[in-house]
């Protein structure tokens, strides 16, 4: 286990560069039990800076787990209406959300991927106005990860529970760069490495990407007005918050009918407690026509059911192979750091803050700018350190972006 000293750090880090948090605001904390020591860390932490009011939602993976193999169907597939208002009241408050995500990856393995598919369709509908909140950046939010044992076994299988979750600690910490004297400046100065990467990328305003790797081989068009975002945001009320932390990415989104040709999974998506690995999508006039998977093919059938964008592309996201993430050698099982080892792309809704005026735009006017819209937002990897992307202009001439899984562009003499 690290010291309190450094889980203090870590704690302020996602105060102050997370969600910023503001003397006066509200803070709602998504948390699991296992991690409640920290969790009280941060929210005495949120006191000390002046919040008018702490409230945790607390999980617990094995309650998850038992409602599964016992409660009825049709509970299954039911949303309390409490939560629903719970979380409207506090954004609708201005609250800032912190969500500190460590599930056990194998959690929902042995559950008919049905149920699962049930529960979160439910889930996604009944949050739809919250989501609002946090897709639109109307509020500040973000999400960070701490060891939990069944997820710190995962990675680490031949070491004790406690040993595994002492190595995980290790880890998440030097990625998070709270191993630094001053973690908030070190946050800082690589969200002005990522800002100039997107402002290179803005600049260049390609018409289309064109993706290539073993297994893939993929022609992205990208919308007219298209925004490349990645590192901190900046809220409604005008507060800079770092939404993931780790995060390596520069994003932006796909035109929802421009995806063509075939993407191959380069890690395993650990989506809600089962995993999916080894997987090929084939994409026609954006939509997916064909899919396969050695791993999780029932449950990846039905996350591409959840609506009619679900088979649809919302989010391209770049990331250099040498990323602290993807140094570190290991694999998480966990999409927060696993998609910061690599690039990937996300199954689903699209960020509106992704296109030119998307945050006022109607549902009918962000459709007509190639917007997609969906109950989900899923990201796969499939970035290697074999992908090259190309960049196509509007002239139709073409120049290196990756090369060897690595920027071809140079983002440090912008």
């Amino acid at each position: 286990m690290v010291s309190q000293q450094i889980q203090e750090k870590y704690a302020e880090l996602a105060l102050r560069t997370g969600v910023n948090l503001q003397k006066g605001q509200a803070l709602m904390i998504n948390s699991s039990i296992e991690g409640a020591d920290f969790t009280k860390i941060v929210a005495k932490k949120a006191y000390e800076l002046g919040a008018k009011d702490v409230h945790i939602n607390w999980g617990d993976d094995d309650l998850t787990l038992w409602k599964y193999q016992y409660a009825p169907d049709e509970v299954i597939g039911e949303f309390p209406e409490w939560r629903v208002k719970l979380h409207d009241m506090y954004a609708e408050d201005g609250a800032a959300v912190l969500s500190i995500r460590s599930t056990n990856p194998d959690l929902l393995k042995d559950i008919d991927p049905t149920k699962v598919a049930k529960a979160n369709k439910a889930a996604a509908q009944a949050m739809t106005n919250f989501r609002k909140y946090t897709m639109n950046d109307k509020i500040t939010w973000s999400i960070i990860s701490i060891p939990t044992g069944d997820w710190a076994q995962k990675i680490f299988p031949d070491k004790s529970r406690e040993d595994a979750i002492a190595s995980l600690w290790e880890a998440i910490i030097k990625i998070v760069r709270v191993d630094q004297e001053d973690p908030i400046k070190a946050w800082d100065e690589h969200n002005e490495t990522l800002k100039t990467a997107r402002e290179v990328l803005n600049d260049k305003n390609y018409k289309k990407l064109v993706f290539k790797a073993p297994g893939t081989d993929l022609e992205m068009e990208l919308p007219e007005g298209h925004i490349w975002k990645g590192g901190s945001a900046v809220s409604e009320k005008g507060i800079t918050f770092n939404p993931n932390m780790p995060t390596e990415e520069v994003f932006s989104m796909p035109h929802k009918y421009g995806v063509n040709g075939t993407v191959s999974s380069t890690k395993p998506l650990n989506y809600g407690g089962s995993l999916i690995d080894n997987f090929t999508l084939t994409f026609k006039d954006g939509k997916v026509v064909d899919f396969k998977a050695e791993q999780g093919e029932d449950t990846l059938k039905h996350l591409l059911e959840t609506d009619e964008g679900a088979s649809r592309l919302g989010e391209i996201a770049l990331v250099p192979h040498e990323s602290p993430v993807s140094q570190s050698g290991l694999l998480f099982y966990n999409t927060l750091f696993d998609e910061n080892a690599s690039c990937h792309v996300a199954l689903g809704k699209a960020y509106p803050t992704n296109v030119k005026g998307g945050s006022a735009m109607s549902d009918e006017e962000l459709d007509k700018a190639g917007v997609n819209d969906s109950l989900t937002h899923v990201d796969f990897m499939f970035g290697s350190e074999q992908l090259d992307i190309d960049g196509v202009k509007a002239d139709g001439t073409t120049e290196a972006v990756f090369r060897n899984g690595t920027w071809a562009l140079d983002i440090k003499n912008k």
